[in-house]
């Protein structure tokens, strides 16, 4: 957690991969997006994402992003990719505005290689803190 910006967000992340139906890692990815670049701020999120299906076994070009607009469950910077065959959980996201930048809390599967994950999201230019499971 040295890389953490946030302890607060960190823990909360953290929270957010207590045991369910599926063990899950995660990642806080950290944008210089403001508030008036949601456009640069969905590509990122997708981005993302294609590198999450790629390092969890999955071809990026058989899933789909969920934003769950039709969904009273779902905030409206919250997503989820999901296959498109079967509708299978692949990450699941959300976006939030803290400080003037968006941070992206998302997480997946902890059968996905994590830390090229975290690597492949530095090499798309951003910050990114790896947040483990139990």
């Amino acid at each position: 957690m040295a890389d953490a910006i946030d302890d607060d967000l960190y823990q909360r992340t953290k929270a957010l991969l207590e045991p369910g139906e599926i063990e899950l890692n995660g990642a806080i990815v950290h944008t210089e997006f403001d508030g008036s670049e949601d456009v640069q701020m969905m590509q990122a999120t997708i981005d993302i994402g294609d590198i999450i299906a790629d390092h969890s076994g999955y071809d990026p070009t058989d899933c789909f992003v969920y934003s769950g607009n039709d969904d009273p469950d779902f905030s409206s910077n919250q997503h989820q990719g999901l296959t498109l065959e079967d509708e299978e959980f692949v990450w699941e996201c959300q976006q939030l505005l803290r400080e003037g930048s968006f941070d992206v809390v998302i997480y997946y599967r902890a059968s996905a290689d994590h830390e090229a994950i975290l690597g492949d999201v530095r090499e798309l230019g951003f910050d990114v803190t790896g947040v483990e499971g139990e």
